[in-house]
């Protein structure tokens, strides 16, 4: 069975909606934001089958830029509920259903 051009333009397209980080939270000042946001795609992006090695690799960058005590969760279908230092936030979505959760916590 054949894929028709509809379905693989339909393909394509939701491949391209689904390629893009969307901000669910953020507290960060927006130069932190875009930095820790394009670190984050990078990282999803490179580790695309390993979660734990992608969020090591977030949290070590992010210790070196913006000091250390940060923290990083990635993942679908969890829960949470943090304590975080203001204005150091980031929850966001990659990929569809990837989620991917920054704070510092001193």
């Amino acid at each position: 069975m054949e894929e028709t051009e509809e379905e693989k333009k339909d393909e394509a397209d939701y491949k391209r909606l689904h390629s893009f980080p969307l901000i669910r939270h953020s507290d960060m000042p927006e130069e932190m934001r875009i930095e820790a946001m394009e670190l984050c795609v990078t990282a999803c992006e490179k580790h695309a089958t390993n979660n734990e090695s992608a969020a090591k690799m977030i949290k070590e960058m992010m210790d070196k830029k913006f000091g250390s005590s940060w923290h990083v969760v990635i993942g679908e279908g969890f829960g949470f509920e943090i304590t975080h230092e203001v204005k150091n936030l980031l929850y966001m979505f990659f990929g569809g259903s990837l989620a991917v959760c920054v704070w510092k916590c001193s």
